[in-house]
């Protein structure tokens, strides 16, 4: 199960670095192509929340071996794609199956295991969580680079066999229960659907379209503000609700679920961030890209076991104050950023982030499901990755719209200062235009080169400290979270005696 979220989640990043190759492949347009990443996401973070439901009215080992069956088969048709249509539809489909993979797996590995073992599972399952989007754009970079962005599909097929045929022999851990299909709430349904998928859009499409200046944006808003207030009403008033809001009534969860949300923040964030930046900045190929950022994961896999021995030793609240404030490190060596830097650079703050996230997630889990009653574990499950995916959602919106104002900024500031300079501007432009004429006789057509060089160099260097100022705020926000850990008092390891009875 943990193999088969592994895919899922690796597949919300992979095709992060190469959706250029995807955009030859298919033809087509900027504005399609970013579709290829918006349709997963919002298909997936739908199904989250509607795991729980399911789980119990199908079991969790048929929901998941449906589920990997259909991610599977999903993958060799997006694999298979033969236009920018067809390739979003099939990319619906992958990222709606996969996300019932994800909280599936927490649930299942906190009621199975108890004590240590039980222990285990923050570690396990959250390397998996942070990993595999970490590693995303290391593995797309290199599939695309030695194979084709095909490949990125198709390399799900095998393991997905495996998983489908493996779950129905060795997944039994509850029993169905097909009545609750049968009183499904239609409405609730729909509703959590427009209001989730709605906020998704928003906040895939907001930072690229000025954000509710655009009608789409603005309508895909208006309705997912409709679609929430339907969605609570039936939550709180619905006979059989398909997900429930129960476990906010601890006030550990809904800390644990803040963090999460910061943690999802940070992590997508970044690991997004630093590929746009190689690729905008340092004109890096998806496979230097890949390279370079690939230190990150290796410095998770260190942390991992370290994390785990920590949260059964110590409190959660230290362990999670280091994670952030490690985290927050990160982020500042990042904000010093230059135009020149590379892997050399970047290695050391890379691999600080790796170190510091699983010192965030693993406690942040704990915290969130332990003492948590079994009837509650699921929706418990779904609503605090949830809260992950939505912080990622929201952090990748968030700084892209940092960028482009930081930059749009940081440009007029440059350009301002070049006019109050003209001489030093002249005399670089001139600089630049005998570089030119080396090479061409045309003195008209070197002056162009010239100045679109100069051009090139301004929005270079505004583009960087764009970066840096985006980085920093990242810092601060870490910073700040550390205010909630005192008060987020960890649960015990197993739920109190009338909650197990329940």
């Amino acid at each position: 199960m943990a193999f088969g979220q592994f895919m899922a989640l690796l597949d919300i990043q992979i095709v992060a670095g190469s959706l250029n190759s995807i955009q030859a492949g298919l033809n087509a347009g900027p504005d399609e192509i970013a579709w290829v990443q918006t349709a997963y996401l919002m298909a997936e973070i739908v199904m989250i929340p509607l795991a729980a439901f399911l789980s119990q009215a199908i079991s969790t080992r048929w929901l998941f071996t449906l589920s990997a069956g259909l991610f599977t088969l999903s993958s060799l048709l997006c694999g298979l794609a033969w236009d920018i249509e067809s390739m979003i539809f099939f990319r619906v489909i992958q990222g709606f199956t996969g996300g019932a993979m994800v909280p599936t797996v927490f649930a299942t590995g906190f009621a199975m295991f108890e004590g240590p073992k039980r222990a285990m599972i923050p570690a396990i399952l959250g390397m998996v969580s942070t990993l595999a989007p970490t590693l995303g754009p290391s593995v797309g970079g290199w599939v695309t680079e030695v194979a084709d962005w095909r490949w990125l599909f198709f390399m799900n097929i095998v393991p997905g066999i495996a998983v489908t045929l493996a779950l129905p022999f060795l997944g039994k851990v509850d029993d169905a229960n097909p009545s609750m299909l049968r009183r499904i709430d239609w409405l609730h349904v729909a509703s959590l659907a427009v209001f989730l998928g709605g906020l998704q859009y928003v906040l895939e499409e907001g930072p690229r379209h000025e954000w509710f200046l655009d009608e789409r944006v603005a309508v895909a808003g208006w309705l997912s503000f409709v679609a929430a207030v339907v969605f609570f009403e039936r939550t709180f008033f619905s006979s059989m609700p398909v997900l429930k809001l129960t476990p906010f009534r601890r006030p550990t969860f809904v800390m644990a679920c803040v963090l999460n949300l910061v943690i999802g923040f940070g992590l997508y964030a970044a690991t997004y961030l630093t590929p746009v930046f190689l690729g905008r900045v340092r004109d890096y190929t998806s496979l230097q890209i890949g390279v370079t950022v690939f230190v990150t994961g290796l410095a998770m896999t260190i942390t991992a076991p370290i994390a785990a021995r920590l949260s059964t030793r110590v409190d959660g609240r230290y362990v999670i104050a280091v994670g952030f404030a490690g985290f927050a490190l990160a982020l500042w060596m990042f904000s010093g950023i230059t135009a020149e830097w590379g892997f050399a650079e970047l290695f050391w703050p890379q691999v600080i982030r790796g170190l510091a996230i699983l010192l965030c997630i693993v406690p942040a889990v704990g915290m969130a499901l332990n003492g948590v009653a079994p009837s509650e574990l699921r929706y418990a499950s779904g609503l605090f990755n949830l809260m992950r995916n939505l912080g990622g959602a929201i952090g990748i919106a968030v700084v892209n719209t940092w960028l482009q104002d930081f930059t749009r900024a940081h440009t007029l500031a440059l350009s301002s200062a070049l006019g109050e300079a003209p001489d030093k501007a002249a005399a670089m432009v001139q600089g630049l235009t005998q570089n030119a004429l080396a090479w061409t006789p045309d003195a008209s057509r070197a002056l162009a080169i010239a100045q679109a060089q100069m051009g090139h160099v301004v929005g270079r260097q505004a583009a960087t400290l764009a970066f840096e100022d985006t980085f920093r705020l990242m810092a601060w926000l870490f910073l700040a979270a550390l205010l909630i850990v005192p008060f987020a008092k960890p649960a015990p390891q197993t739920p109190p005696p009338e909650a197990a009875g329940h």
